[in-house]
């Protein structure tokens, strides 16, 4: 393909930029909490190939093993980001051991609850995208609720035993380029010796874990799904219908292989669905309270506990939940908008309303009876007065997505003052505002909005639909979407320009100024001015990542820091919110014509992206590679744990007694 002008204007700016010093990252913190990691993995999915796509780059010219090319934005975008954010996925899904197997989950209890009866399910998933069982990963360990925080070290020796691979053409980050020989380690096909560490797990449920896991595996389960392809020669085709995958000639799924993640995925999405209708709803007194469509969270209060312990047992020769015993009753602002986002997703991905008739028809596939179960009639009809529980996909988020909108507005919405507080405590709201949970529940909610409206989410959360249903809770969604934005905009952003990192209500903004906050707070902005079309909060966005610009960006190490010539501590919710406001700014915010300020020219936007991402993500908050997907390699002869020459080191080479997976650092400082 050959380079465009904007390309080449990217290419320049990358390497105007190459003499500047690298930071120096320190890790301070390896522990892996799903929470951060998965939010940040998340918008580091969205900043991948859909945002390097939408810049008009052809994602057939992405070769993992040609850095770089062909431009370093579109490496580190199209290839980096977006294959980190999958692998992690599947390093605590498959690997890590860090909760339950679902195999002891209720949806496998349901068919039986046996070893065999999961074997089956599996079997059938595997045959709807056209995939062979035998080659599904051995050892693989679903896990179907994942613990509140653990150690990614692996707690016994990796199998390195290797035979030989492909060879390649490779291109390192450094420039170098050579014939190699790829051998395939032993830990590649089967993940028993990837277990992790687990005198280190927490075995705690909390709701920000789950739904963060949970949004991992929806946004991947879309893309996987999103499309059918013909099953002899796995070449992707657009659904047609709802049943092509019927004809004898195509298949579930983008791919077999992208299909087969994708069934898994979503059947461990309705598990932790099921455990939170059935087992999780809490009321401050009891655990286990049951709620249904008719719940009215402005006369009893049911909500997620912000944490819940679990007593471990063993059925079927794997983890199993034997207890559960509320620890923290409260319910806060964090867990609930980061459940509702991926349940929201879900929602619109299992859609079978009649009355969006603009829903994937490979979706509908997914959710026909067969390989999912479909929604009761009542469930998807015009009447919402007569909707049902019930334990297919569709209905379980319908119903757990109605408990979290109602608690975002009746829990912890101030109407008086227009914000989200972050707790609800002993029946009585907190007054404590936390910018980054206020800026983000912009974002939660705009999501709602649309799944319930069916304008398209995923990656298409920006884009118009042919439907939209302009639904009641869609309404209420975009009143408190615009009551939140403005008082962001009128009460917690100081006269420097830069948004203070909270508010007590009746009290002066918090003196403190993160670049957490600056950057959630570009990206909840930019979320409202999508969802109301509103420009003040464009406006407010691009004045915002001026002052971020202008006080924050430290030539030093190019890229940003809360002080500049000073450390600042970097965490996965920094991580996200900079993946997720620079993508909302490359996107939404950049020049158009008539405007001219420098630091919102596409090229500079983009350099910062690359700087960033190569500076701190690479240069050592991301802990460990997986091979292949993002161009690591095991080559043959070679010693190397950094074949790719990126600073990010093979799992078996990144620290710990034995390795350590490829997950995010908890905390690193960066200078």
């Amino acid at each position: 393909m050959k380079k465009t002008a904007l390309s080449l204007a990217i290419s320049a700016a990358v390497f105007a930029s190459v003499a500047t010093a690298a930071p120096q990252v320190q890790v301070l913190d390896k522990t892996h909490q799903p929470a951060g990691n998965f939010l940040a993995y998340t918008e580091f999915e969205l900043s991948g190939e859909p945002l390097a796509e939408g810049l008009g780059l052809d994602l057939d010219v992405l070769d993992a093993n040609q850095a770089n090319a062909p431009t370093a934005f579109d490496f580190a975008a199209g290839i980096e980001a977006y294959e980190y954010s999958e692998e992690a996925m599947y390093a605590l899904n498959y690997q890590s051991k860090m909760g339950p197997h679902i195999v002891n989950g209720p949806t496998n209890q349901a068919r039986g609850g046996k070893m065999a009866d999961f074997g089956q399910r599996v079997i059938a998933m595997a045959d709807a995208v056209g995939f062979p069982a035998s080659e599904i990963p051995l050892n693989m360990y679903p896990i179907s609720m994942p613990y509140m925080s653990g150690t990614p070290e692996f707690g016994q020796a990796v199998d390195t035993t290797t035979v030989n691979g492909e060879q390649l053409e490779i291109t390192t980050a450094k420039g170098n380029s050579s014939t190699v020989q790829a051998v395939v380690p032993a830990y590649f096909r089967d993940y028993k010796s990837l277990a992790w560490d687990q005198s280190t797990f927490d075995k705690t449920f909390n709701p920000a874990s789950s739904g963060g896991i949970m949004l991992k595996e929806v946004m991947w389960s879309q893309d996987f799904l999103g499309g059918m392809h013909v099953t002899k020669s796995d070449e992707e085709v657009e659904a047609q219908s709802s049943k092509m995958d019927q004809d004898g000639v195509h298949s579930l799924g983008v791919s077999a292989a992208d299909g087969f993640n994708g069934m898994l995925l979503t059947e461990m999405t309705i598990d932790k669905l099921r455990i939170m209708q059935e087992q999780l709803g809490y009321n401050g007194k009891q655990l286990g309270v049951k709620f249904g469509p008719d719940y009215n969270a402005a006369k009893a209060p049911i909500w997620f506990a912000h944490q819940v312990a679990v007593t471990e047992a063993e059925q079927n020769g794997v983890k199993a939940i034997a207890g559960l015993k509320v620890t923290d009753g409260k319910s806060t602002l964090h867990d609930t908008w980061m459940t509702l986002w991926p349940v929201a997703e879900f929602f619109a991905y299992s859609d079978q309303r009649v009355a969006n008739s603009g829903q994937n028809p490979a979706f509908l596939a997914v959710f026909d009876g067969a390989p999912f179960a479909a929604a009761p009639k009542a469930n998807v009809d015009g009447n919402n007065s007569n909707d049902v529980i019930a334990t297919d996909g569709f209905s379980l988020a319908s119903n757990v997505g109605n408990l979290l909108f109602q608690n975002m507005a009746a829990l912890h919405f101030n109407a008086e003052q227009g914000t989200f507080v972050t707790e609800y405590h002993a029946g009585k709201q907190g007054k404590q505002v936390n910018t980054y949970d206020a800026a983000y529940s912009l974002v939660a909610l705009s999501i709602y909005q649309r799944a319930k409206d069916a304008l398209p989410v995923g990656y298409a959360s920006a884009e118009g639909g042919d439907v939209n249903l302009h639904t009641e809770q869609g309404k209420q969604a975009l009143a408190m979407i615009t009551a939140q934005a403005d008082f962001i905009i009128n009460n917690l952003i100081g006269s420097n320009g830069l948004v203070a990192d909270g508010i007590m209500l009746g009290s002066k903004a918090d003196k403190g100024q993160s670049l957490d906050a600056q950057f959630a707070t570009i990206r909840g902005l930019v979320a409202a001015f999508l969802a109301t079309e509103d420009a003040k909060y464009k406006q407010a966005a691009r004045q915002l990542y001026l002052a971020v610009e202008k006080q924050m960006y430290d030539k030093g190490i190019d890229t940003w820091a809360a002080k500049p010539g000073q450390a600042t501590v970097h965490t996965p919710y920094t991580a996200a919110a900079i993946s997720g406001g620079l993508r909302e700014a490359i996107l939404h915010l950049k020049n158009q014509e008539g405007e001219n300020e420098p630091a919102l020219e596409l090229s500079m936007l983009t350099q910062r992206y690359v700087s960033w991402f190569r500076g701190v993500i690479n240069g050592g908050m991301q802990l460990a590679e997986w091979m292949g997907d993002s161009g690591e390699n095991q080559l043959k002869g070679n010693d190397s744990t950094d074949t790719d020459q990126d600073g990010v080191h093979q799992v078996i080479a990144a620290g710990g007694k034995h390795g350590t997976a490829m997950t995010m650092a908890a905390k690193v400082s960066v200078k």
